[in-house]
């Protein structure tokens, strides 16, 4: 897996996306930390809300942002992203009201938002080899479970020197970091494709999701994903400074927990993909998840607090790593950065509902209701995925082609099934708009 990153152009900007993530979770322990100072109790609520206006921001901004993310310079966007991004976290510390956190995370996270389908949308093109661009997805995915394990970790380190406040001088620095090292690359010019009307190019993915069974399946499955790590980051300052009584150190442990459960199971992932399926691995890290959820009610102490946190984290990351492998055998080279940013946009519109949802309902019945509710929320989207996603889902499928006519080219793809219909690798494009219900 780490041999692509003998390539420098790549090398230089996974290197940017792991300072930016590292900056980005200082900023998310800072946040909540803020939001107990500014709020006290009602931190959960005020947390839960900021929250829920970062994923309108992922929502709303995503998909406009692929659409023009092959038609602008990638360096000049990534570049200026960066510092608009550092510039309004040079702001957060300063704050004194809690609109004004509001204002300034939706401008850092629609930033964000345009700057993850750019990135996504380049790295295809410097590493156009399939096998070089398949290792490169399953390294973002690690570095993102890395971030969740060693920024809390560095989080409460810092936070026995100094006050939290100092925590955003470290997201300041991942970002400048961060453009410095797009800034040292030249990369390559988008590639030149059928002009579409930004309205195709802005719903693209969405249309290929939403059509292809498996990604349906792991929409649901995003659901119960954002179930339970709603509850977890938004609740876990509630829990440990309102309810246990203890400090901001032990809050970012907390985090961490989570984080190195996540860690563990993403490592452990790639050899148990090879025995079972995609879809099994998901599911029971819904399930593990939900159970987690439901133990959650009774736990009273520290020490079970954070071997819960350890087993969310592992059911969380079985349940989300696989995707982007769903991701890639779901979709043409064209249309994956495309079929990105609609996951981005699809999964964060999951986390708007359970974000908020977690705040307020920590904040008026309490963590131990919360736990419950998120549990029904979660089993309620296993249930779908279950449904939703067959159990044979095999990648070579038999279809018909009832407008093709007999001498066109496409019917040389795959193995010919009588009159009409053949067989090969399929993903919804232009030429299979739909998916086939029976061959």
């Amino acid at each position: 897996m780490l041999g692509i990153l003998a390539n420098r152009t790549y090398r230089h900007l996974f290197a940017a996306q792991v300072i930016a993530l590292i900056g980005t979770g200082l900023a998310t322990v800072a946040l909540g930390l803020l939001a107990f100072e500014l709020a006290g109790g009602e931190a959960g609520a005020v947390l839960g809300t900021a929250l829920a206006i970062k994923m309108i921001a992922y929502v709303g901004v995503a998909p406009v942002a692929a659409a023009f993310a092959e038609r602008l310079p990638r360096r000049a966007i990534l570049v200026s992203l960066d510092l608009v991004r550092a510039a309004v976290a040079v702001a957060l510390p300063f704050v004194t009201e809690v609109w004004q956190v509001y204002v300034l995370i939706f401008l850092l996270q629609s930033a964000s938002a345009g700057f993850t389908p750019t990135f996504q949308a380049t790295i295809p093109d410097v590493l156009p080899d399939e096998k070089d661009y398949t290792r490169a997805l399953s390294l973002s995915r690690l570095a993102y479970d890395l971030e969740s394990l060693l920024s809390p970790m560095l989080a409460a380190a810092l936070l026995t020197v100094m006050s939290f406040y100092a925590l955003f001088a470290g997201t300041v620095i991942g970002f400048l970091a961060s453009a410095a090292l797009v800034v040292s690359v030249l990369l390559p010019s988008p590639r030149p494709s059928t002009p579409r009307p930004i309205y195709e190019r802005t719903t693209r993915g969405s249309r290929i999701y939403l059509a292809t069974p498996r990604l349906r399946g792991l929409l649901a499955v995003n659901m119960a994903v954002s179930a339970a790590g709603a509850m977890a980051i938004v609740n876990t300052v509630v829990i440990v400074q309102g309810e246990f009584g203890l400090s901001q150190r032990a809050t970012a442990l907390a985090l961490a927990a989570f984080g190195g459960g996540s860690m563990v199971a993403a490592l452990a992932l790639p050899r148990l993909l090879e025995a079972i399926s995609d879809r099994a691995a998901m599911l029971a890290g819904v399930i593990l998840m939900i159970l987690g959820l439901v133990a959650g009610a009774t736990v009273s102490g520290y020490q079970l607090l954070l071997l819960l946190w350890f087993v969310l984290g592992l059911g969380y990351s079985a349940a989300q790593t696989p995707s982007g492998r769903l991701l890639r055998r779901s979709s043409q080279p064209e249309d994956r950065p495309a079929l990105f940013a609609a996951q981005f946009a699809l999964s964060h519109a999951c986390w708007l509902v359970t974000y908020p949802l977690a705040g307020w309902l920590g904040a008026s019945v309490g963590p131990n209701a919360t736990f419950l509710i998120l549990a029904v929320i979660a089993a309620a989207a296993l249930v779908a995925a279950a449904l939703l996603w067959p159990a044979s889902d095999p990648e070579v499928v038999e279809h018909r082609h009832p407008g093709l006519s007999d001498d066109d080219p496409h019917w040389a793809e795959g193995a010919r099934h009588g009159e009409g219909r053949h067989a090969h690798a399929f993903v919804v494009d232009n030429l299979h708009p739909q998916w086939p219900r029976e061959p």
